[in-house]
């Protein structure tokens, strides 16, 4: 099983050692492979005012020395074609936003590194359009077909965000998650699932619903799952509402590997 776990966004070095620290019982787990995550630069906040991150040199930096001092696997993401090069030198997992996930350039980008390519679902997209999304890093990469094992073989990822639903919520079609692995394998993104986009120039959300749709995903047959978490997530500069504590995640990724053995 894929984990994806961390931050929202680096707001500094001590609160990402910190957190990097409290993931370690999860990430020593046999049952999974461990992917630290963190944003250097939160391109897409709703108001200019937003704290964004430390930038591109400096997060960087710091996400190595949580390489270095863990030893974990880093996953980060990008919003311009030319972040792609020197995030990779840290960077074994490329995000791909999800607002950005047909963007050409940038998935070309991406694919021309030698870093795995995780392509977030748009709120927008129609789960079965992903293919093409696929596709892009796939033909970069010399592939010509789009299917599961192919993606598997080639390092790109599909990860599930939910859908937008009227305006200032999101829902998650548990059946995008069986559309999309046709085409590669699947990570569930259960924390931003829970969104609530345009709350007052920032975006909110409801964690009380994180392990009830991760644990439904689970059920479904995905690969793996992705949390944002914290020791305090209502302090967190960015995306806290939907954000879990550190202390809730063991438990939780020890449920979701017994319901994957079940449907496996």
């Amino acid at each position: 099983m894929i984990l994806i776990a961390g931050p929202c966004v680096i707001e500094s070095r001590d609160n990402l050692l910190r957190i990097a620290e409290g993931l370690a019982t999860v990430a020593e787990q046999k049952n999974l492979t461990f992917y630290f995550k963190a944003s250097f630069d939160k391109a897409n906040r709703t108001s200019l005012e937003s704290f964004r991150g430390p930038g591109l040199q400096e997060g960087l930096k710091l996400l190595e020395e949580v390489k270095t001092s863990f030893g974990y696997r880093i996953l980060t993401d990008i919003h311009e074609s030319s972040q792609a090069a020197p995030a990779v030198e840290v960077a074994d997992v490329l995000q791909i936003p999800a607002f950005l996930c047909r963007q050409t350039d940038l998935l070309v980008a991406a694919a021309q590194t030698p870093a795995v390519v995780n392509i977030k679902k748009g709120q927008f997209m129609v789960p079965s359009d992903m293919r093409y999304s696929v596709l892009k890093v796939l033909k970069t990469r010399g592939y010509e077909r789009v299917d599961y094992e192919t993606s598997l073989k080639a390092g790109v990822w599909l990860t599930e965000r939910g859908s937008t639903f009227g305006y200032g919520n999101l829902v998650v079609d548990m059946r995008s998650l069986a559309i999309m692995r046709q085409f590669a394998p699947v990570v569930f993104d259960a924390t931003h699932s829970v969104q609530m986009p345009g709350q007052n120039g920032k975006t909110g959300g409801d964690r009380r619903f994180v392990p009830i749709l991760a644990r439904a995903a689970a059920a479904a047959g995905v690969d793996g799952f992705f949390f944002e978490t914290h020791f305090d997530p209502d302090s967190a500069l960015s995306d806290g509402p939907n954000m879990i504590r550190l202390e809730d995640l063991p438990p939780l990724v020890d449920q979701l590997a017994q319901i994957g053995e079940i449907v496996a």
